[in-house]
């Protein structure tokens, strides 16, 4: 399918790696420009010159770190300088130390909120601005299945992920009219170095190996696995695309039926 993305300006939160790179490099496959971000200027250039060359679209990358307060003016002025304009802004980041909520301290909290809300909310702000002059524009934030089913012992990402389901709802109806969508896309159990990191946590806590940790999540999973990088990027960049133009507001779960909810 021809999602319509060639030419459109894309910038992408935390994407050296795993999720935000895989929606990077199927934007890049789609015929977008892309400029990738996180504090490691070595794995972003690696992951760059990956992505050029592999598809019809281009990437670049700009060094930020979302702990920085000047980090949203940072990352806005690089796309903006770069491309002229924004059309795509892909909102994600790492995810948070996991313990119980009795764990973290309340600087773990503060810091954290600032990183995960604070950051996207002013990012998306001065992006608007050039959306609503073209009337067209994609605010995709990427969050966790945790959102709608709170996953033991990630009690700070299960609380402050939640946040951004409010807001994005919010705004989704504020700037509707203006051509522009605003969705959140929930990973479920994507094989990525964070899942990884996970389980290992997990099988150290309960004594249990590796194997046994990924083998129970799977019997947990209907379709019998974990997801990979390429499935989720294929559906980040259907819900950034022009077909996608009446999805806005929502929580899209790429789970493999994970959540038991409906």
């Amino acid at each position: 399918m021809n999602f319509h993305l060639t030419g459109k300006k894309a910038l992408l939160l935390a994407s050296s790696q795993g999720l935000g790179l895989g929606i990077a490099a199927k934007l890049c496959e789609e015929g977008a420009d892309v400029m990738i971000s996180g504090r490691d200027e070595q794995k972003l250039n690696k992951a760059s010159a990956s992505l050029n060359g592999a598809g019809p679209g281009s990437c670049r990358y700009c060094v930020a770190d979302l702990s920085k307060r000047d980090a949203s003016h940072i990352l806005f002025d690089s796309a903006v300088n770069t491309f002229g304009t924004l059309d795509i802004l892909v909102n994600n980041v790492g995810g948070p130390p996991p313990g119980s909520v009795e764990d973290q301290d309340l600087e773990t909290w503060r810091n954290q909120f600032e990183i995960m809300v604070i950051r996207l909310i002013e990012l998306t702000n001065l992006s608007l601005a050039g959306m609503r002059e073209k009337q067209w524009g994609r605010i995709l934030t990427v969050a966790s299945s945790s959102v709608v089913q709170p996953i033991p012992g990630l009690s700070v990402s299960n609380t402050i992920r939640s946040a951004i389901v409010g807001w994005n709802k919010s705004l989704a109806n504020e700037i509707a009219g203006d051509g522009i969508t605003a969705n959140i896309l929930a990973p479920g159990r994507i094989a990525t170095e964070r899942v990884r990191q996970i389980d290992a946590l997990r099988a150290e806590k309960e004594h249990i190996s590796v194997a046994e940790v990924r083998e129970r999540s799977m019997a947990s999973i209907p379709v019998g696995r974990y997801g990979t990088v390429e499935e989720f990027g294929a559906v980040g960049a259907f819900l950034v695309s022009e077909q996608a133009s009446y999805i806005t507001g929502t929580v899209i779960r790429c789970d493999g039926g994970l959540v038991r909810s409906v």
